[in-house]
């Protein structure tokens, strides 16, 4: 008597796992798309607050290099001014060390619960005496003008 196998068919090969991994893999790329996507918009749209912000930082620098202290107050949030007059603050401006030159190392604008802030960052050069100093200044985005806030 001889032995004859059985005949079994050929069991189909197990393709779980490499199904299992291209899902995770299509998700894992639609996942990185949409945060570069999300990342890129939120940067385009604090991009967009940085200039301005800058531009009135320097703009209130610029006001108290030139001695414009009466410009530079209107520069200033309606919090500041409530508690200096005009007058005060020119006073007190005046008896400073001049500022012969700066530079702005950095503006960060930051929304936090809908309110937009800034914060300006400033090397500055006394005049007279070539003293460097670091000046942190604060701004406030009110009615889509930024106002100093120190």
């Amino acid at each position: 008597m001889t032995y004859e196998p059985m005949m079994v068919p050929t069991p189909k090969p197990n393709r779980t796992a490499r199904t299992a991994l291209i899902v995770v893999s299509a998700l894992l790329a639609l996942c990185c798309v949409v945060g570069v996507g999300v990342g890129f918009w939120i940067y385009r749209t604090l991009r967009g607050d940085v200039e301005p912000a800058r531009a009135a930082a320097t703009a209130y620098v610029d006001d108290m290099r030139s001695g414009n202290y009466p410009g530079a107050y209107g520069r200033l949030c309606a919090d500041v001014r409530k508690n200096i007059t005009e007058a005060d603050f020119a006073r007190i401006q005046a008896a400073q060390l001049p500022v012969s030159s700066y530079e702005i190392i950095d503006v960060n604008v930051t929304n936090y619960n809908g309110r937009v802030t800034a914060t300006a960052i400033f090397e500055m050069v006394q005049e007279g005496t070539g003293a460097r100093f670091t000046q942190t200044m604060l701004l406030v985005k009110k009615d889509d003008e930024w106002l100093v806030c120190q």
